[in-house]
């Protein structure tokens, strides 16, 4: 269990925020954005969602001097050879929205000639203590299915308009946004992530 009372997310992203205090309240953790404390954003240099994780979070410790938790995930699709992974956020190109990606997705699926190629959504979490943890708490979560067009559903944003779910039989954009938080990769991480800091 955490013996501190406060921890940064190293995100901006305002859903994750709300999330992660909802999932944290209970064992006794406040969350408070980097964004309070105008911390920069880190260069994205890993090779993998577990280094990119890290980066983000020790970046947020850095300069907080405040434990840190941040997530790195990604959609990785087969017949594409994995991609596009740890880049998902700026497939398109640096700064391309959550349409330009989708939309690059779609066309490079179509050009294989595939139909519902297998996928799987990857998300890692770290969690660091200060700037000299040497254990950092690393979570991870896996949600496979597979890619459909045209995209369907309104709900979460990024890939889910494609991302297939066989067990609900519909895309992750079509799920109640409850049920979507519970089973996702994201969801997945984060009940790993209890589990492990409840220890």
């Amino acid at each position: 269990m955490p013996t501190e009372t406060r921890v940064v997310l190293a995100s901006g992203n305002p859903g994750k925020l709300r999330e992660m205090m909802a999932l944290l309240r209970p064992i006794g953790l406040e969350v408070l954005p980097q964004s309070h404390f105008h911390v920069p954003d880190a260069e994205e240099t890993g090779k993998s969602f577990r280094e990119n994780a890290l980066i983000k979070a020790s970046n947020a410790v850095a300069h907080t001097g405040l434990p840190a938790i941040a997530d790195d995930s990604g959609i990785e699709v087969d017949v594409l050879g994995g991609a596009p992974g740890i880049y998902s956020a700026r497939f398109a190109g640096a700064g391309a929205s959550d349409e330009e990606n989708l939309a690059l997705l779609i066309a490079k699926v179509r050009a294989t000639g595939v139909e519902r190629p297998a996928a799987r959504f990857q998300c890692v979490i770290a969690y660091v203590r200060d700037a000299r943890d040497p254990v950092p708490v690393i979570a991870r979560g896996t949600w496979h299915g597979y890619i459909v067009t045209p995209p369907r559903g309104s709900n979460g944003f990024g890939y889910d308009p494609v991302f297939f779910v066989p067990e609900h039989g519909c895309t992750s954009a079509q799920l109640e946004p409850e049920l979507k938080n519970r089973i996702s990769h994201r969801g997945q991480a984060m009940q790993e992530l209890l589990k492990l800091l409840s220890v």
